[in-house]
């Protein structure tokens, strides 16, 4: 049964490969190619012509700064305020703790789009809209974060705290140099979740910002896809190099996103 799974897996390997593939292929092609049959798409001549148009003739590398920029600040702050938020409702007394617990819970079954316009009013009044802050500081509050970190550190024996608090650590030493290291499995999980949230957030950018130099990918991919409906290689391009940095981020961090996502919990 072994070379059956294994020829299932190749072929799935492949089918979701492909879109790639011939993603790749196409946008290294020259413009205007007559097509003729699926065998011209991968035929020769190449060039990267194209790549240089597009990099150098739109603020598409603009953009993909501030979809990087934003997510990199939005992934940081989220960890620090959920981490924060997560270790306090499990391991730090105070009332009223369940009622948060809940309350905090209790976003998760509210749909985003449903808290739009107030969050676009309050954005409006503080006067951070066309901002990065504007882009930033709506979309920090993550209950789903919180409430998988606090299962964490619920794992976190009380005994071990105890023993720290005896050799005079205080709680800010048991946050740092104890809990967030045994917890780091969550944290990557979450990060990783949380950028490619925000690199692909298109509903709250497309309301907050007007100013073409603060688009981000996903507000600017569609108004360059309507300039180039004619051409297949131009809206290849623009799509690898918008979707490569998400592609190496996996890549890289392969391990640590499938560990993370399993939350097996603490281990040893």
């Amino acid at each position: 049964m072994k070379w059956f799974y294994r020829i299932i897996s190749m072929f799935m390997a492949v089918l979701f490969a492909f879109p790639l593939v011939w993603m790749l292929v196409v946008s290294i092609k020259k413009e205007g190619m007559k097509i003729t049959s699926v065998v011209d798409w991968f035929t020769p001549p190449y060039s990267l012509s194209v790549y240089h148009e597009i990099i150098t003739g739109t603020k598409l590398i603009q953009w993909s700064w501030n979809s990087f920029f934003i997510a990199v600040c939005v992934t940081l702050l989220t960890l620090v305020i959920a981490a924060m938020a997560g270790f306090a409702m499990s391991k730090v007394p105070f009332r009223y703790r369940m009622f948060m617990f809940f309350f905090i819970l209790a976003g998760l079954l509210i749909p985003g789009e449903a808290i739009l316009i107030p969050l676009y009013q309050v954005a409006k009044d503080l006067g951070i809209l066309n901002s990065y802050m504007g882009l930033i500081f709506p979309v920090l509050a993550s209950p789903f974060a919180i409430i998988v970190l606090k299962s964490f550190f619920d794992g976190v024996p009380n005994d071990l705290l105890e023993s720290v608090q005896i050799d005079g650590g205080g709680i800010w030493r048991i946050f740092l140099s104890i809990m967030l290291p045994l917890t780091r499995p969550a944290l990557v999980s979450i990060a990783i979740l949380t950028f490619i949230g925000s690199w692909n957030n298109f509903l709250w950018p497309f309301l907050s910002v007007t100013d073409d130099n603060l688009f981000t990918l996903p507000m600017g991919i569609p108004t360059l896809m309507n300039q180039y409906t004619e051409d297949y290689v131009k809206p290849m391009v623009i799509n690898t190099v918008a979707s490569l940095p998400i592609m190496l981020l996996f890549l890289i961090f392969e391990r640590q996103i499938i560990k993370g996502v399993s939350l097996s919990g603490i281990k040893g």
